[in-house]
Order: C-alpha cells, then sequence, then structure tokens
C-alpha cells in the first residue's frame, strides 16, 4: 500500500467486475445449459476470486527496506537474481532501484510462472468442490439420467494454469503498465478520480474479454 494508495481500490474493482462479469458471460455462453452446469459456474465464481486477489497482488509494487543479504551458491544467487527483478514489467524506476530491458522480460516470464501456480492450485481447489458437488447430487437424485460429464480435475487445473499464465500474465502487465501512465499524467495527480475512473474501465473492459475467452478455451478443449 506505501508503494500504491490505490491497491486496495484495485483489489475491490478486480473482485467486483471480475464477479459480475463472469456471471454475465458464462450465462450468455452456456445458454440454455447454464441451470444444467450451475456446479461448473459455482467452481468458476469460487476460483475466480481468489485468482482476482492474486493477479493484483502478485504485479502490485512494494517498498523495499534495506538491503537483501548475499546468499553463497547457486540458490543464493537464483534468489538474489529472483529479488531483483521488477514486481510487473512496467514498475517505475525508484531511486537505488533501477532495471534493465533484461530483468524486466525476466519479471514477465517469473510472474507468468507464479500465475500459472496460482492458476493450477485454485483449478485443483474449484474443480474439486464443483464435482464433490455433482457427484453428491447425482447420488441423492439416484437417476439414471445421462448427466453431463464430471469435468476431469487435472486437465481443468492446468487449463487454469496455461490460461493465467499466458493470457492473464501478458493482458494484467499491459494493465499495469498503462495504469502507470495515466497515475503520473499531470492531470491525474491534480484529479485524483480520473485515475480511478480509468482503472475501473480498463479493468472492466479487460474481465470482459477476459472472462469470455476464457470460456471459449474451455469449450475448445472440451473441458466444459
Amino acid at each position: 500500500m506505501l508503494a500504491d494508495p490505490s491497491f486496495l481500490f484495485k483489489v475491490f474493482v478486480e473482485i467486483m467486475i471480475d464477479s459480475c462479469c463472469a456471471t454475465f458471460a458464462e450465462v450468455q455462453k452456456r445458454g440454455k445449459d447454464f441451470w444444467a452446469e450451475f456446479e461448473l459456474y459455482l467452481a468458476d465464481l469460487f476460483v475466480g476470486v481468489a485468482v482476482d486477489i492474486a493477479l493484483v497482488v502478485l504485479l502490485a509494487p512494494f517498498v523495499r527496506l534495506g538491503q537483501p543479504p548475499v546468499m553463497a551458491g547457486f540458490s543464493g544467487k537464483v534468489k538474489h537474481a529472483i529479488g531483483a527483478l521488477p514486481s510487473s514489467v512496467f514498475e517505475a524506476e525508484t531511486p537505488g532501484r533501477r532495471f534493465s530491458v533484461q530483468q524486466r522480460i525476466g519479471a514477465y516470464f517469473y510472474k507468468g510462472l507464479q500465475y500459472g501456480v496460482v492458476g493450477f492450485v485454485c483449478g485443483i481447489v474449484g474443480q474439486g468442490i464443483a464435482n464433490s458437488i455433482m457427484i453428491l447430487k447425482r447420488k441423492l437424485k439416484k437417476t439414471e439420467e445421462q448427466d453431463i460429464p464430471v469435468p476431469p480435475l487435472v486437465q481443468s487445473a492446468a487449463l487454469w494454469g496455461v490460461f493465467l499464465a499466458i493470457s492473464s500474465n501478458t493482458r494484467y502487465q499491459i494493465i499495469n503498465g498503462l495504469e502507470r501512465l495515466v497515475e503520473g499524467s499531470p492531470l491525474a495527480k491534480r484529479v485524483p478520480p480520473i485515475a480511478l475512473g480509468f482503472t475501473f474501465g480498463v479493468r472492466f473492459a479487460n474481465n470482459v474479454y477476459g472472462g469470455m475467452q476464457f470460456v471459449d478455451w474451455a469449450r475448445l478443449t472440451g473441458i466444459q
């Protein structure tokens, strides 16, 4: 928060917009099958909230107090190199904190790895809950009807991981860069609500596109 006064606002906006847009996109994409696939929607929504927080937190700048201790050995060099990376590709430089082009490129791939891990873990949890609900409902119904197949757990989690690592990472890096430009402009400094309004608008557009894209990815891969 010390490095980004609007951090909490961005987290709130991300959760609110994504939850609303995800619901709208799911209804539009699934159509008459929405209620039949309601468990899948709930799983997506549950995971979405956790992912929204991670999407903002992982790219948020933070205040670094003092110099990290230098550790010997290969692992120490790796930790030092990772610690020297910017929080996002377009993080602003500060006195004593400058980033090379190589470090900014490295940040993109490192954050992609982090996003991928978050997506896979949240996918396991969310899809696991959805699958458990679906199986329980079928046992309670005791029917021999042809129900919707239970989505594969690992494959669904892998889709979340790949989607976050590639699509979400790229989109949110760009968003952070755009927000940095607007927040640093003379107009936004004189009228702060301009930057907040821009954050809301650009994240709304991103969530509309991202939510619909994820449903398309899921259908193309045959998972949903």
